[in-house]
């Protein structure tokens, strides 16, 4: 089936089937199809039992007649396990050539578990058949039909030796087991079974190949531009190295992500796989997570330390003058203790409540419209603010839900993010209106002076 004019739309059943039954997998499973149809290889950063190899597995059956080739790599693992055995007609002819069908050298799709404990022997014959997809057969190099090796390791090497070949996987994604809040659901979960791919998750290689010719077209958008060379100040400042190679291949896949929906040119949201492309050791992933989220989502924090110190300042001056006792010569004070003196506890009487009412002091209604004023100025302020975080956050989500490619595990953070923000500006306007009512309802002496009262000041942070 081929599908002439891919959009956003086209990969989400491909997705749907890579991460069906699988919690906590939306970020490993993105990366590993789009790096599959970019022609990039992946390294899932991992524990054993997080479903690597099944995310491997899955893959290949999107792949229509693709071959899958799966080992476990020890540093006792020979060349004939992954590469096939020697020829024995061809040795009687003075070749030295593998029989490679069945093994690695004639997939489509191969998983290669404790990749960094091969010996040398092994990773330099990986090197060259990751990047050139060449396979040296003898005297004759003969091309793979290689479309994505996902390897596997419970860590990074350490041996600067392994850092070419760790190099050569584009893609870097720690897959971790699965937190408390899905660990019922875990527990829960239904086996895996290979029932049939649906005909609309498989992967159509000629179209893939068209899309990647398209794609080496499209520019780089201003906002991606700008993006990316704060993600290489970021990369200095944190003494992270970044090659220019890696910086080439990543704009390679940004190319290919905007084609993948049909954009006009790379934008933003499209760097979200910026953590595992640039990130070389996973601590660094979450400090790049952040960076993108904060750059593109507008996800850094955005104090109001100073609004909400103000509402707070005019809540206490109201309290302020509700508790001012009267003047010296109104006798309600008296009256109010006689009222509390004859109330029995736990009484409410009509005497009692009246008689408060008359013990608070009455201002003019200079006074009262004057705080009413002020009130009113800063509301402007907080509804203004709030107008404009609701408007950025309808804008952010807006385009965060629209890009295909986003894992909805971050869709949910950024939702987060801007709905307690847009509800705290909303909360402090609530509070504020409260507050300017009660000033509004202060006791009024229509004949007292004329006085406007001195602003109400707050400390500023």
């Amino acid at each position: 089936m081929t599908r002439e004019h891919p959009t956003s739309a086209t990969w989400a059943p491909m997705l749907a089937e890579l991460e069906r039954g699988l919690l906590q997998r939306d970020v490993a499973a993105r990366a590993l199809l789009l790096a599959a149809l970019a022609g990039e290889h992946v390294l899932l950063l991992g524990p054993p039992g997080t479903a690597k190899s099944e995310l491997a597995r899955r893959l290949q059956r999107l792949l229509p007649g693709a071959h899958y080739f799966e080992r476990l790599l020890t540093r006792f693992t020979v060349p004939e396990e992954l590469f096939g055995p020697l020829s024995l007609r061809a040795l009687e002819n003075d070749r030295y050539e593998r029989l490679t069908e069945g093994y690695l050298p004639g997939a489509e799709v191969a998983f290669l578990d404790e990749v960094f404990k091969a010996n040398s022997a092994i990773l330099n014959t990986l090197l060259g058949l990751l990047h050139e997809r060449q396979f040296d057969n003898g005297s004759q190099r003969v091309p793979v039909p290689l479309v994505c090796l996902v390897g596997a390791s419970n860590e990074q090497p350490q041996d600067d030796s392994l850092l070419a070949f760790y190099d050569r996987f584009l893609l870097r994604v720690p897959v971790q087991p699965v937190d408390d809040d899905h660990f019922a659901a875990l527990l829960q979960a239904e086996a895996f079974d290979d029932r049939p791919v649906p005909a609309e998750a498989l992967i159509d290689l000629a179209q893939i190949e068209a899309l990647r010719q398209r794609a080496a077209t499209l520019p780089l958008g201003d906002g991606a531009l700008d993006v990316l060379l704060r993600a290489r100040q970021h990369a200095a400042a944190s003494g992270q190295a970044v090659s220019d190679r890696r910086w080439r291949q990543l704009v390679a896949l940004l190319q290919w992500q905007a084609a993948s929906g049909d954009a006009p040119a790379v934008g933003e949201w499209d760097l979200w796989v910026l953590p595992y492309v640039l990130a070389a050791d996973p601590a660094h992933v979450p400090g790049w997570t952040r960076f993108f989220l904060d750059a593109v989502a507008h996800t850094a924090p955005q104090p109001i330390d100073g609004l909400e110190r103000a509402v707070m300042a005019f809540e206490q001056q109201l309290d302020t003058e509700r508790r001012t006792p009267p003047d010296a010569q109104d006798d309600s004070a008296g009256k109010l203790a006689l009222a509390r003196a004859i109330t029995r506890p736990g009484e409410e009487s009509e005497m009692l409540r009246i008689t408060s009412e008359r013990a608070q002091r009455r201002y003019s209604p200079v006074h009262i419209d004057a705080r009413v004023a002020q009130c009113d100025a800063l509301l402007e302020q907080l509804m203004a603010l709030h107008n404009e975080r609701l408007t950025q956050a309808h804008a952010v989500l807006g385009q965060a839900r629209a890009h295909a490619w986003l894992p909805p595990s971050w869709l949910l953070q950024i939702e987060a993010v801007h709905a307690e923000r847009c509800g705290q500006l909303a909360v402090l306007c609530a509070q504020h209106q409260s507050t300017r009512h009660g000033f509004a309802a202060l006791p009024v002496d229509a004949g007292a002076t004329p006085v406007a009262p001195p602003p109400v000041h707050w400390e500023t942070p």
